[in-house]
């Protein structure tokens, strides 16, 4: 079932490292490559308005399947398009509206299929497949791109989004919520407001929309090489298949843990001391090991991050949740947004306070301050926090 999130992997390095390398090539301005990829990512946290279609009408296998194809066609698209910069731009944002939708449709759709006790393991192997597609369509991408005709390669890199095909038609999927499907719009959106009042929702989405384990060092170190006297082949290496190891083994040793600590403590767990990590890292000197230290500790932090998220979200749907992927969507997307401030915020902090010893205190002071004051809320509110998460594992249709 991790293999659902291959389209957001194969997508994401389209999106963040393919077309970029493409751009520069063509000699783009960097300022112009970077207001295409910040336009291509907004649907990783806007396409949450749409989240609630998901769960109207048609069942979640359609949703997935017929938004899995728009991706690859939209992603091939944009890369044949290199040289139509507004149709570029165009086809990335569509592009990752459909996958992101995809995304929260198969998160809804197995979220409620699996038992309680497995949902770590699904969520740590949803996270594993992201990292792993994404390393792997980067180390290949532009090797099929300059060593094949060029349409051709664009033709088979964007045909890996398609590879989840397969397992969408094989993994059992409900059909669309009789009720739902015949509702009004208005009766079904008065459903989704009274969805999001839910005390398990608030409380997960207050800590996934504050900068407690975001770990956004990862978006920008890949820059940082000259800080660090590395050579463009070791940061490539480093942030391409390195990071997508080290997310990997960060995502999979969170199943090991999840018996001993509750989820959201486990979050902030994870937080807490991969600010400290970071927060050893300004001791460090600037050399090739350092900036390697750096990368594959990041992306590991961030990796374990993910799969502690995933297993809030799917905790927080329950079971026969009929608006699942509704309530996947909208936690999803919440967990985007501190990743677009605190990457703000670390620039602006290497520019004001000496360049990436000013991020690296700027992200561990701030995320390991909101993890002991988000972990002191839990602890007082601990009572109230088990009624709302004993009441949404058997989630009820929203009245």
């Amino acid at each position: 079932m991790g293999l659902g999130f291959i389209p957001l992997g194969v997508s994401g390095t389209i999106l963040l490292i393919t077309v970029p390398q493409l751009l520069a090539a063509n000699h783009i301005p960097e300022r112009q490559i970077a207001f295409i990829t910040a336009i291509g990512l907004f649907p990783s946290f806007g396409s949450f308005i749409l989240s609630p279609l998901l769960d109207w009408r048609f069942s979640r296998r359609s949703y997935a399947i017929a938004l899995t194809i728009i991706g690859a066609l939209c992603s091939f698209g944009a890369l044949v398009s290199i040289n139509n910069l507004a149709l570029l731009t165009a086809l990335l944002f569509t592009a990752n509206l459909a996958v992101s939708l995809e995304v929260f449709a198969v998160g809804g759709w197995f979220g409620n299929l699996i038992e309680t006790d497995k949902k770590g393991r699904l969520g740590a192997w949803l996270n594993a497949a992201n990292a792993g597609s994404f390393g792997v369509a980067a180390a290949i991408a532009m090797s099929l791109l300059r060593g094949l005709p060029y349409d051709l390669g664009a033709g088979i890199l964007s045909s890996f989004i398609l590879l989840a095909l397969p397992l969408y038609w094989a993994i059992p999927c409900p059909p669309a919520d009789q009720r739902l499907a015949s509702e009004s719009m208005r009766d079904f959106l008065r459903d989704v407001l009274s969805l999001l009042k839910k005390p398990s929702v608030l409380w997960t989405l207050l800590i996934f929309l504050l900068p407690a384990a975001s770990f956004a060092l990862t978006n920008t170190l890949g820059g940082m090489g000259r800080d660090f006297q590395t050579s463009e082949a070791l940061v490539g290496l480093l942030g391409g298949i390195g990071s997508s190891v080290a997310g990997v083994v960060g995502s999979l040793l969170i199943p090991r843990f999840e018996r001993l600590v509750a989820p959201r403590p486990l979050y902030l767990l994870v937080g807490t001391v991969g600010a400290l990590v970071t927060l050893g890292l300004v001791a460090l000197p600037h050399n090739p090991t350092t900036f390697g230290a750096a990368m594959l500790g990041e992306n590991f932090f961030q990796g374990a991050a993910f799969s502690v998220q995933n297993l809030i979200i799917l905790r927080t749907i329950g079971h026969n949740n009929p608006l699942a992927a509704t309530q996947f969507g909208v936690l999803l997307a919440a967990t985007s947004l501190p990743l677009v401030y605190m990457q703000a915020i670390d620039g602006n902090a290497y520019a004001l306070f000496g360049g990436v010893n000013g991020s690296y205190l700027a992200d561990a002071l701030i995320s390991g301050t909101f993890c002991m004051i988000l972990g002191l809320m839990i602890w007082f509110f601990r009572a109230a926090i088990a009624r709302a998460d004993s009441a949404a594992e058997g989630v009820a249709l929203p009245r």
